[in-house]
């Protein structure tokens, strides 16, 4: 009788730990998207088309035309009040190639070939950090590898201010990047291969 009463004791606390408010509130909550950049030009880890490519390597390939990449994100944290995207040539010193901020928080995507202005026509209100490098010029500066392949990694940023107010138009990409670094609350990443 007396180990009946303590079987049926240790059911009780079993099941009332099982009903109590503390485990009920630990189930896994609804699953959040993830903040994901794509684009329709090359899959995550592939091959960059030459229409990317610079133009200033001193090959004479018609193909390279030094057009920026399609790109889209999604998922990005609601918080975002803007976004900005940073290219880097991962195997040379993470050269940075194309930095464009102050990009609008209802923007999810950028066609191809943005301006090469400081202000490019899209997205509207956009900003673009001058390249000193192979070339000199505002906003994107395809892969410039001829000898080797290298991996080249574009990351949207979701920003925390509305508008990188310390950059301007003879910023460079270093302090650019450090400005957008200290405001990301989120990013997203691809990496294509040229």
């Amino acid at each position: 009788m007396r180990s009946a009463r303590i079987v049926l004791c240790a059911l009780l606390i079993t099941g009332a730990a099982a009903l109590s408010p503390t485990t009920a509130s630990s189930a896994p909550s609804a699953p959040r998207s993830a903040f994901a950049l794509s684009s329709t030009a090359f899959t995550d880890g592939g091959v960059i088309p030459k229409v990317h490519e610079c133009t200033s390597g001193g090959g004479s390939d018609p193909a390279k035309r030094n057009e920026s990449p399609p790109l889209t994100w999604s998922g990005a944290p609601a918080a975002a009040k803007s976004y900005a995207i940073v290219m880097r040539d991962l195997d040379n010193a993470n050269l940075i190639h194309w930095v464009i901020y102050d990009i609008p928080p209802s923007t999810t995507s950028l066609p191809q070939n943005v301006d090469h202005t400081y202000r490019p026509s899209v997205p509207a209100g956009a900003r673009q950090v001058y390249y000193r490098g192979s070339a000199s010029l505002y906003g994107y500066q395809g892969p410039c590898s001829p000898s080797t392949v290298n991996t080249y990694e574009f990351v949207v940023h979701a920003l925390d201010q509305a508008s990188l107010t310390n950059l301007n138009s003879s910023s460079s990409t270093r302090t650019a990047a450090r400005e957008i670094a200290a405001a990301t609350i989120g990013s997203a990443r691809i990496t294509g291969e040229s």
